[in-house]
């Protein structure tokens, strides 16, 4: 403040100068208050509803677990396809593997009965399918002779699966005779693998099942 005495100092004459020191003081005070003042602190920031947050975690662990379910649930399927094309496999093989016979002989071996037991196991699992028999000779004998063995082995096999309850119009049977051989040579290990019955499937090979 400024004291009456300093202000009486001054002569009447000088009254404009009194004014711009009042004005000049003034305004210092103003720039003193102005500068002097710490800046007002910011606003703290808004703390996260908790029960929100919980929400969002949730939902975001649940997103999570419904795409690895998910995944999972593609994998298995994968898996289980990849299985049942296995067994596909497996099962066609085993109606399309041969069987063999004895010189001369139509009569069916010991050998060839497991491998006709399992065709019938898959041939009930899948009623679609259907099997061409083929019966086959080796070179020894005429063309005549070797024509009627090639059929009577292709007819046993029919009557033993016929046997098992599968129908007989899923089956037709025809011979080769000795003109198809499977090995070439004239030794007997060339003939005993060109006496044989051999199977074509002709309908449902789509529709193969594994035996139940």
């Amino acid at each position: 403040y400024v004291s009456a005495a300093f202000i009486s100092s001054f002569n009447p004459g000088d009254g404009m100068i009194v004014r711009r020191f009042f004005v000049m003081v003034f305004a210092a005070t103003l720039m003193v208050g102005a500068c002097g003042g710490d800046p007002p602190p910011p606003p703290p920031p808004p703390q996260p509803d908790q029960d929100s947050l919980r929400a969002y975690n949730d939902s975001v662990a649940a997103a999570e677990a419904a795409r690895r379910a998910e995944a999972e649930r593609l994998a298995a399927e994968r898996a289980a396809e990849a299985e049942r094309q296995r067994l596909m496999r497996e099962a066609r093989a085993t109606l399309e593997e041969m069987v063999f016979f004895d010189y001369d002989m139509s009569e069916i071996r010991s050998d060839a009965q497991t491998s006709l037991r399992a065709k019938v196991d898959i041939l009930r699992a899948s009623p679609q399918v259907q099997i061409r028999i083929e019966g086959h000779a080796d070179e020894r004998g005429s063309t005549e002779y070797n024509m009627a063995l090639g059929n009577r082995r292709a007819e046993a096999i029919r009557q033993f699966l016929v046997g098992f309850g599968l129908a007989e119009n899923r089956f037709e049977i025809v011979s080769f005779c000795e003109g198809r051989p499977l090995a070439q040579g004239s030794t007997e290990q060339s003939w005993a693998r060109n006496r044989r019955g051999q199977f074509v499937i002709t309908a449902g090979a789509n529709a193969i099942n594994p035996a139940r």
